[in-house]
């Protein structure tokens, strides 16, 4: 599979990295070439210095033998029209588009696609989305969910001397009282599938496999019972941050009646009863732009970072903090020092997808890497077919895939142990007919079997041709 990709920079680098060690011929292509060089050293591929709406640098890069376009630069514009210029000269089965800006969600689409783009994708909303779903959880760890499984994964910091400490993953469910299993131990810079004999150590992050409804018991038993968070703060009235208080405060992030081009990104989680919103905003004028966006909420015109904000504002009364600037470190510590201060839950926004790991360490209930949510949206595109959506743990090193097994796939009346799955791969949940297992190495794969599987990202070729059709 070839993928030309428009924009070398953080999301483009990264969704390289991942479909190069897939084993995919990828070609990108960048205009300044400070950037392009940098990439070139970096990346195993075809790095071209050049303009992505250029149709010499296009065919330059054999845009016409891709099965996949993908326009990640930094302007909308630039995107969009890249995206027209490839649906007019070439013939290829999916363009995928980065557009951040809302004034583009007025466009509507009748019967043809809005200049060739056949999936956009927003990284705010995209962020947005992801906090929304550990805010609806109770906002106690990072969520990852599925198309079409109850199954949830949900990652935990072991604390020294806690409950989980030096346990062997076998006896989890003994001691956490629900049938969860531990998909991903992140340990160091190092990551683990481990065995029910492996241990914990103090400092690992755990990522647990649970249905949905047993993780309220999974997080009671560690001593974080679920609490209804109902006084929240928001700090960064940036767009992140509007669209979160847009929907907590029950309002819908596009007009019904502009669904037609952005359908897909408006499955938002469903509003809860009614919270108490502060924003925290440091620019006088958006303040005043969001107290007339949010008439029920209270905008506080302050810098979260200046000394005694949190305690002339009273924020030590709130249940939860979500803190969306666009400074990762500045959101990192204002989560900790609200947390310090007798905040419930803290959730910080990060750029660089190996902070996540570090804030969730240091204290962060619920650290969102902005560029995760948008490689992961583009690879579910990418990954089309018996896979339904692809999730990416440990900076990108890990994937957690759900696919629906086929009728006419070879794996159909295999025995687990007989498909032939790649080194430290793993099917940590199978869902048939509504009910939800565990398989074992004797368990057949029958067609229609819903799976999640746990690999590491260069298996994930060889995952999808035990699986396909």
């Amino acid at each position: 599979m070839k993928v030309v990709i428009v924009g070398a920079g953080a999301v483009g680098t990264q969704l390289a990295r991942q479909l190069i060690s897939e084993k995919r011929d990828v070609v990108l292509i960048e205009k300044n070439p400070d950037v392009a060089r940098q990439a070139s050293s970096a990346l195993d591929c075809m790095v071209l210095t050049g303009e992505g709406t250029n149709y010499d640098v296009l065919k330059q890069a054999g845009t016409e033998s891709a099965e996949f376009f993908v326009a990640a630069a930094d302007s909308d514009e630039v995107n969009m029209i890249a995206c027209g210029i490839v649906s007019s000269e070439f013939e290829l089965p999916a363009k995928i588009a980065r557009v951040r800006s809302f004034d583009y969600h007025s466009i509507r689409l009748s019967e043809k696609r809005f200049l060739g783009i056949d999936y956009v994708v927003n990284p705010e909303i995209e962020a947005a989305r992801a906090i929304l779903l550990a805010v609806r959880t109770g906002a106690m760890s990072d969520v990852i969910s599925f198309e079409q499984s109850r199954v949830q994964i949900r990652n935990v910091v072991v604390e020294k001397n806690g409950i989980l400490d030096g346990r062997a993953m076998k006896d989890l469910p003994h001691i956490l009282h629900e049938p969860a299993l531990v998909a991903v131990i992140i340990r160091g810079n190092r990551y683990l599938i481990p065995s029910g004999d492996v241990r914990s150590e103090a400092g690992d992050i755990l990522y647990l496999v649970a249905r949905e409804e047993d993780f309220d018991g999974v997080f009671r038993a560690l001593g974080k019972a679920p609490q209804a968070l109902k006084r929240v703060i928001i700090v960064g009235g940036g767009t992140i941050g509007r669209n979160i208080a847009k929907r907590l405060i029950g309002k819908s992030l596009i007009d019904e009646s502009r669904r037609s081009l952005f359908g897909r990104i408006s499955g938002m989680v469903p509003s809860r009863d009614k919270r108490l919103i502060k924003i925290v905003e440091r620019d006088y004028e958006r303040c005043k732009e969001l107290s007339q966006e949010f008439p029920n909420a209270l905008v506080i015109h302050s810098d979260v970072a200046a000394e005694g904000v949190f305690e002339e504002q009273h924020f030590s009364n709130s249940d939860l903090i979500i803190a969306a600037t666009d400074n990762q470190e500045l959101n990192i510590v204002t989560g900790l020092y609200a947390k310090s201060l007798g905040v419930k839950r803290s959730v910080a926004l990060v750029n660089r997808a190996g902070y996540a790991p570090i804030a969730a360490q240091l204290g962060i209930d619920v650290p969102v890497s902005k560029k995760n949510a948008m490689v992961t949206t583009i690879l579910r595109f990418i990954r089309s077919g018996v896979v339904q959506s692809v999730h990416t743990i440990s900076d990108g090193q890990i994937e957690a895939t759900e696919l629906t097994v086929p009728e006419t796939g070879r794996a159909v009346n295999l025995a687990v142990k007989d498909l032939g799955l790649p080194r430290d791969s793993l099917i940590v949940s199978m869902e048939r007919e509504g009910t939800s297992i565990v398989p074992g190495g004797s368990t057949l794969v029958c067609a229609g079997d819903h799976l999640i599987l746990i690999s590491k990202k260069e298996y994930a070729g060889r995952i999808q041709e035990i699986f396909k059709g």
